[in-house]
């Protein structure tokens, strides 16, 4: 006989509880979710979690050294033009000159 809808949720949860499964959610913007699409295809990989929890065992497997330089989020570096730093040196001039003048 089948296994009802109910039965076979009742045996999903015993086990998940038993292997003491969680359930981890992850918000991903879609640059975020093609870069995974295409670690997943060039792994021949079908689903996420798969895809996931061997990205996480495997990055553990480094250890410290190996990981951490790879959990480091990527920094933007913020470049300023000649005129552009011209520009600000005269506008902070300006507020020291008001500042100056209000001070006296």
């Amino acid at each position: 006989m089948a296994l009802t809808q109910q039965q076979r949720d009742e045996r999903r949860r015993a086990k998940s509880a038993r292997v003491q499964e969680e359930e981890l959610r992850l918000r991903v913007r879609p640059g975020t979710k093609q870069a995974l699409l295409e670690l997943m295809e060039w792994a021949g990989i079908e689903e996420q979690g798969e895809a996931m929890t061997l990205m996480i065992h495997h990055l553990h497997g480094l250890g410290p050294g190996g990981a951490l330089p790879l959990l480091e989020p990527p920094r933007h570096e913020i470049t300023v033009s000649p005129a552009v730093a011209r520009k600000l040196e005269a506008a902070f001039r300006r507020a020291e000159l008001t500042t100056a003048q209000n001070d006296s």
